[in-house]
């Protein structure tokens, strides 16, 4: 156990962000089945009122913060490093920090089920909504929602910086810009998104605080605040969010797509340029969420043509994913099931986000079940196929285990159908004036069969994720029986051992092009060419402060929750003394010598 508390190794800290984001992803989707099962019928009373709300906001909230994202950095820590060639990230100690920070921040907001009640202000928590105080003071659900946010949002924004740095200064030697794989660029891209997205929503989020703590105006129009100012700073930082969600998505879609097609990615460097355009654009089109609230016909207009143009790079992506499969020697693995079944769902969550772009249209479709169907045909239909599709492709790299491919093609069949029997009726649930959040509807009015559908298709989804934890549980028991290349991969985290030792690389790789260990490969060499001698590799010293300063904020958000700022400060106190420790004492780390290579094999401590 505090192996696992003081870790500061990429590797382990990628299964920590795994093992945490697929706890919150299950939350989130039970939370998920008990919406539908309202749904399921008109008129039911079984989640009602503040109890549906809190249900809708905490499943949005958990989805996006506490389950997409931490997927998403396993996957960025178990892979990036490998596939630049370096021995670790660039910061160890704040990668470290970057995780505990966001499952500091998790737990904070989902104790507030068992505190009075969660968040019911929606995920987005649009003022004043979300700034009314309960007189009582009893419930304080919104504010679990801001400080959890606040401190899971700084781990992820120093966890964005540190794969920065990381993927800008420790490509191994001949590795280009124009010549990191595509998940490699797709995290690059992301990082940027992090590193200027996040500080928005922190913004938004401190003022919330004084708003709701402090008495503060912000956001409340007869003191001289403005609500709109809210949507605004939640939309400036959401709308990138969303690209910071997907992008990593494109890039494993790229990698599981070219290595069972036995192709390179068609279109490379379009490729490249595509993802460098939608990173730039993602951040010209946030009002599109805000087309009814009155900014008037060139403001709606100039967001509009910006949010269609965004469209433009997203189709090259299609594209080229479709000609890299053309001609290829494809082999239908559950990787690359989740993956080709990524390319027409999102496809299809795209179209209705073109017809959402048009501001006459979006009146009729704004905050209905078009808008919901939209976003998860964008979102589950996107991203959590791609994240599936990733772990079965890297789950042997990881864990040195392969996941069971018939369980696994069960798992993709009972979600892939859940899915689109969940979502696709509620492009007309929507169409015939459903709203959304709303905990019921009236019978007779066309809306019980899509509606019976939507929750029967949960059901099937709930179904899936019960048989990819039987895999889970089937594979954890078997003996490890991954290779170090079970796919005949094309990038270099293929060309270690399975799961990578501790260190990553005995030797440094020289990479000589794109797709460096197929260039190898075809070249007739089964090893890459080492670009430096075998000698002492450094490596960081475990620590348990990141976890210390991130139980300082975690004691100091339940002080100002419960405006004991005694405990506040106390949580401040330690969260500040941890870090003059960590100024204080150099880490010098430890070296691994060459004659101990072979002894520290599989990660260990």
């Amino acid at each position: 156990m505090m192996d696992w508390l003081t870790t500061v190794d990429h590797k382990k800290i990628g299964i920590l962000y795994l093992i945490a984001g697929g706890f919150f992803f299950l939350i989130g989707g039970l939370e998920a089945i008990l919406i539908r099962t309202q749904l399921m019928y008109p008129d039911q009373k079984i989640f009602v009122g503040d109890t549906f709300n809190q249900l809708t906001t905490m499943h949005g909230t958990t989805m996006i913060f506490f389950a997409a994202m931490p997927l998403l950095f396993a996957f960025m820590n178990a892979v990036v490093p490998l596939q630049i060639g370096a021995r670790d990230v660039a910061f160890p100690f704040v990668n470290a920090l970057g995780f505990w920070l966001f499952f500091a921040g998790g737990v904070l907001m989902n104790t507030s089920w068992f505190l009075g009640g969660a968040p019911d202000a929606g995920w987005t928590a649009y003022a004043p909504l979300s700034s009314i105080i309960d007189p009582d003071g009893k419930f304080h659900g919104v504010d679990f929602y801001v400080l959890g946010l606040q401190i899971a949002g700084i781990g992820t924004l120093i966890g964005g910086i540190n794969f920065l740095v990381t993927i800008i200064n420790m490509r191994a030697p001949g590795m280009t810009f124009m010549r990191m794989p595509l998940f490699t660029w797709t995290v690059f891209v992301t990082s940027i998104l992090i590193t200027f997205a996040f500080p928005a929503i922190t913004v938004a989020l401190i003022e919330l605080m004084f708003d709701r703590l402090f008495h503060g105006a912000f956001f409340e129009a007869s003191r001289g605040g403005n609500n709109v100012l809210w949507e605004h700073l939640f939309w400036i930082f959401g709308h990138p969010e969303v690209y910071i969600l997907i992008m990593p998505a494109f890039g494993i879609i790229s990698e599981v797509v070219s290595t069972f097609s036995k192709k390179r990615l068609f279109g490379y460097s379009s490729m490249v340029f595509a993802t460098v355009l939608i990173g730039f654009l993602s951040f010209m089109v946030w009002v599109h969420h805000m087309f009814t609230t009155g900014i008037g016909a060139v403001g709606n207009s100039i967001f509009a043509i910006a949010t269609m143009a965004i469209a433009v790079p997203t189709g090259v992506k299609i594209f080229n994913w479709l000609f890299t499969l053309w001609g290829g020697n494809i082999r239908f693995t559950v990787a690359n099931l989740f993956a080709t079944a990524f390319i027409p769902t999102f496809v299809m969550g795209g179209v209705t986000g073109v017809m959402l772009a048009v501001p006459a249209a979006d009146f009729q479709y704004h905050d209905t079940y078009f808008v919901v169907a939209h976003f998860h045909y964008v979102i589950v239909g996107g991203l959590i196929l791609s994240v599936f599709a990733g772990l079965y492709y890297w789950w042997p790299k990881m864990f040195g285990r392969m996941l069971s491919e018939g369980l696994g093609k069960v798992h993709f069949w009972l979600f892939f159908i859940g899915f689109h029997l969940t979502f696709f009726p509620q492009h007309f649930l929507g169409l015939m004036g459903l709203p959304r959040r709303y905990f019921t509807y009236m019978p007779g009015f066309g809306l019980e069969t899509g509606n019976f559908i939507s929750t029967i298709g949960a059901f099937l989804q709930g179904l899936g994720m019960i048989v990819f934890l039987i895999n889970i549980i089937v594979t954890a028991r078997k003996q490890k029986d991954a290779g170090n290349d079970p796919w005949d991969g094309f990038t270099l985290e293929w060309t270690i051992p399975s799961p990578a030792p501790e260190y990553n690389f005995k030797q440094t790789p020289l990479v000589r092009g794109l797709d460096a260990f197929w260039k190898e490969k075809m070249a007739g060499n089964k090893e890459m060419t080492p670009a430096e001698p075998i000698g002492p590799i450094h490596m960081p010293s475990p620590s348990i402060l990141p976890f210390v300063m991130s139980l300082g904020l975690f004691i100091s958000g339940y002080g100002f929750i419960y405006h004991h700022y005694i405990v506040s400060g106390a949580g401040l106190v330690i969260t500040i003394i941890s870090m003059f420790l960590r100024s204080l004492f150099d880490d010098h780390g430890w070296h691994i010598e060459p004659e101990e290579l072979e002894e520290h094999k599989g990660g260990k401590a």
